[in-house]
């Protein structure tokens, strides 16, 4: 199954890789693996809703770790004292996390480190892949690649191939044709409208049809009674369990998939081998700018998935760029901590995440001379105290 995706996957990192129908799927898949039900995992308070809910599947305490204000990313310097028995990266919008420092942490303590890769299919770290650094990394298809489904896990050692394939198999949902056919149109229009004028009035018209996952702000809504009632009564609830968490924008997320979808996925890895230079234009140009995230300037050479600016007024820009046909995604508001209270062992030092989280403006470097109008005139927010 998706033997050549895998190889394509295992040329690039140098590393064992198994195919999973989504990223989310796998890092559930990792973490039951690699870790045991009411064990405390180290993660960011800043990432998609849907890994809150799939470390929650998968029986694991979530502990929420201060962030820097450079980068988005855990502050290594920060953690020593904090009690956890495994890590969790983000790699927020493709800057590196210090996977160095956290890889010897976790090797000093005896626990793993699994590296979220969604945002960081072409980011390197002294020249190493992302990826490549903790006992298991899972890629998304769907971020830099555009695919329609995907994701895959990199291990370190091949020798966990097996246990990995079992546990697929054992959460994979039956293979729909139509299901399938339908996300790859999906992704194929998508892929179409972005970056052009068109974008503006088809992100409209998904709102107008109610076909985007309803959400409170940012996130989508908690349901704190029903989710507690899921969770009650048993150490790893599963992801059929916690479905209506996870299935956010997704609703495929462990669904078999075809032929089909691997061509397409090989096909959207070749288009972002291609667009590389041209995300490097783009993060260099943004880098420019007044607002931009400190830690853009140290990562010139990596074509990021997105460029976190951190502006004043963020709803406001977000939607002036809308109108240009820029449509920004991927904001985590309010941090883990204070979306979900109670479901998570809050941070020590929470105020450098909510400020993140306030004023964090992600923008796709592919589309930096269309937003440029609009990010030129956006003033910086006072600093993080």
């Amino acid at each position: 199954m998706f033997a050549r995706l895998e190889a394509e996957f295992a040329s690039r990192l140098g590393r064992e890789c198994l195919y999973v129908p989504s990223n989310r799927f796998g890092l559930f898949i990792a973490l039951r693996y690699w870790m045991k039900p009411g064990q405390r995992l180290l993660m960011s308070p800043l990432s998609a809703d849907e890994i809150l809910f799939v470390v929650l599947a998968a029986g694991l305490r979530p502990v929420i770790a201060p962030i820097s204000a450079r980068n988005g990313n855990i502050d290594v310097s920060a953690v020593a004292d904090l009690r956890f028995d495994g890590v969790l990266t983000t790699h927020l919008y493709g800057l590196p996390d210090d996977v160095v420092a956290l890889a010897r942490l976790c090797a000093e303590r005896g626990i793993p480190l699994v590296e979220d890769a969604a945002h960081a299919l072409h980011t390197t770290v002294a020249g190493v892949p992302v990826g490549t650094n903790g006992i298991a990394a899972v890629f998304s298809l769907s971020k830099h690649a555009g695919a329609a489904q995907g994701g895959m896990i990199a291990m370190a050692s091949p020798e966990d191939r097996a246990a990995l394939e079992e546990l697929r198999g054992r959460w994979l949902s039956p293979r729909y044709a139509v299901a399938e056919f339908a996300g790859l149109v999906k992704a194929v229009a998508r892929n179409t409208v972005v970056g052009t004028g068109l974008a503006y009035y088809t992100w409209r018209l998904a709102e107008a049809l109610n076909l985007n996952e309803r959400r409170n702000g940012y996130r989508i809504a908690l349901r704190r009674d029903v989710l507690a009632s899921r969770l009650a009564g048993t150490p790893h609830p599963g992801m059929a369990v916690l479905d209506p968490w996870i299935h956010a924008d997704n609703h495929n997320y462990r669904m078999r998939q075809g032929s089909l979808a691997e061509g397409y996925a090989l096909r959207r890895m070749q288009v972002a081998d291609d667009q590389r230079e041209q995300r490097l234009r783009g993060v260099r140009r943004l880098a420019g700018l007044k607002n931009i995230a400190p830690a853009v300037r140290d990562h010139l050479d990596q074509p990021l998935f997105r460029v976190p600016l951190l502006v004043q007024d963020r709803d406001h820009a977000a939607a002036r760029l809308r109108r240009l046909g820029v449509i920004t995604g991927h904001i985590y508001a309010p941090p883990f901590d204070d979306y979900a209270p109670g479901l998570t062992e809050p941070s020590p030092s929470p105020d450098a995440a909510r400020w993140w989280a306030r004023h964090v403006l992600p923008v796709d470097p592919l589309l930096a001379d269309r937003a440029w109008p609009v990010l030129a005139t956006l003033s910086a927010p006072p600093e993080a105290g």
